[in-house]
């Protein structure tokens, strides 16, 4: 007798009542199907023309909705949703010096490629964290290379270059990189920054990977380039724990294709325990061979695949890295430029606030400055703006004004206890005020929205704005104060 579990039991029912379910909506389909069928039969000739051409446009706009949904929405302004070309870099470069743009360290990626396109040389890195031997691993592949080996961590601070002239032929350009993982930040970037210059990485780990060197691993996979995983140290296990260990990285790495593992030591000297025959023991250094035979076939493997791919490779990542580069000089000129935009803007408000001499002027004034800040702030990021939705921004926003103008101005008040013997300032100078801070979190809602959006939205830009109206508010209004104190000074000493 066949016992069968009830969870085994619920699942075939489930089964059969999907398959019951599924026949029973056929019948129904094919039921209706016959029975418009025969309608058609009977009704004219236009009318049923008529009804089989609404079908379709329904289907059709059904289909045209979807695909409208499932499409992909276009890049933002100054991304790229592919690889840039050497020409249309070369493009943006001119473009963006002309705008003031430093745009030296994007030229300089440019410039070291054109040379290392003309050495001719297949360049190498080798990549990880400190102390996992990549050092001892370039000093066991060219033995007569002078390379720093320590025990101590990050001993390797600088980025040393070896030629070496492969048994194939090929000439290569062999580059040992500081520690991932250094104290300091900078020469994991550089490093990072050289193994996107290469043609193919080489990754040495000493063991399992860890959650960082995981993460490194998948980055590199990014770069659409061939990598190398070096288990260094493989001496120091034995054949279980090594094909234990192998099959775990194998297991990680899944279906990355681009990626091989290859086990190598780097030699180096081992302390062993010998027995002496009156039973003592004796402690020796000895030599341990390296064993990098298989690091050199994987490397002559991967160069002989397809060197013109390699180079494509290469040469793309390296365009990308100058475009990531030009991409925050150009982000860094915008900020620094809208924070300008933003500043005369303030001043040009409070000082038309305590100019206004009829009631509802200084208004008028605040929103011809508020019209001309965001559109100034558009063209800035090169995002085309439209009349409606500037005017839609400032509605929301002068939504918030009244509830925000009493704290504003009770804020100045406490302000004013940071300059003692100015008194109490008139209520003219005290709106001044509380505009420049409007003003002032006006233009940085824009600035946040071009950021974060690549354009401008007001309900978006309505939120930031009431998010800035609070940042660092104290420290604002103190500023602003001394800029009123200043313009009314200007103002009196003209008179």
């Amino acid at each position: 007798m066949i016992h069968l579990s009830p969870i085994r039991l619920l699942f075939a029912l489930a089964i059969a009542l999907a398959l019951l379910l599924a026949l029973l909506f056929l019948f129904v389909v094919t039921d209706y199907a016959f029975s418009v069928w025969q309608h058609l039969q009977r009704t004219p000739t236009w009318a049923a023309s008529l009804y089989v051409a609404g079908v379709f446009l329904i289907v059709g706009t059904a289909i045209w909705l979807i695909s409208r949904v499932l499409h992909k929405r276009p890049p933002r302004p100054g991304t790229a949703a592919t690889p840039p070309d050497e020409a249309t870099l070369q493009q943006r470069l001119e473009k963006s010096a002309e705008q003031g743009v430093d745009v030296q360290a994007a030229r300089q990626e440019l410039e070291a490629l054109h040379q290392r396109r003309s050495a001719g040389a297949v360049h190498i890195v080798l990549l990880g964290q400190i102390n996992v031997g990549k050092s001892s691993l370039v000093k066991a592949l060219l033995p007569d290379a002078e390379a720093t080996v320590s025990p101590r961590g990050g001993a390797t601070r600088d980025i040393t270059h070896y030629r070496w002239h492969s048994a194939a032929g090929y000439q290569l350009l062999l580059t040992d990189l500081p520690g991932l993982n250094e104290a300091d930040g900078a020469t994991g970037k550089a490093a990072r920054e050289e193994a996107i210059r290469a043609h193919v990485v080489i990754y040495v780990c000493d063991g399992d990977l860890t959650r960082d060197q995981w993460t490194e691993i998948d980055a590199l996979t990014a770069l659409h380039k061939p990598i190398i995983v070096a288990l260094n140290k493989t001496d120091q296990f034995d054949e279980a724990e090594l094909a234990q260990l192998r099959t775990r990285l194998t297991e990680r790495f899944g279906d990355l294709t681009a990626i091989e593992l290859v086990p190598v030591s780097a030699g180096g000297r081992q302390e062993i325990i010998r027995r002496l025959p009156d039973g003592g023991e004796e402690r020796i250094l000895r030599d341990r061979p390296p064993q990098v035979v298989a690091l050199a076939d994987a490397l002559q493997h991967r160069l002989d695949q397809d060197p013109a791919a390699l180079e494509q490779l290469r040469d793309t990542a390296v365009f990308t890295l100058a475009q990531h580069k030009l991409d925050a000089e150009l982000q860094a000129h915008r900020e620094r430029a809208a924070d300008q935009i933003v500043s005369s803007y303030t001043r040009k408000a409070v000082v038309g606030a305590m100019a206004a001499i009829a009631p509802g002027a200084d208004v008028l004034i605040q929103g011809y400055l508020g019209v001309n800040l965001v559109k100034e702030l558009c063209a800035l990021y090169d995002v085309p703006v439209k009349q409606l939705d500037v005017d839609r921004y400032l509605q929301l926003v002068a939504k918030q004004v009244g509830r925000t103008v009493p704290l504003l101005l009770a804020v100045t008040g406490n302000a004013l206890k940071a300059f003692p013997g100015i008194g109490t300032l008139g209520g003219g100078l005290m709106h001044a005020v509380a505009y420049g801070l409007m003003f002032d979190s006006l233009g940085r809602a824009v600035v946040k929205t071009l950021n974060s959006r690549g354009d401008l939205r007001p309900l978006p830009a309505a939120r930031f704005y009431e998010e800035a109206l609070g940042e660092d508010l104290e420290a604002r209004t103190r500023r602003l104060v001394r800029l009123v104190l200043d313009a009314r000074d200007s103002k009196d000493s003209t008179r």
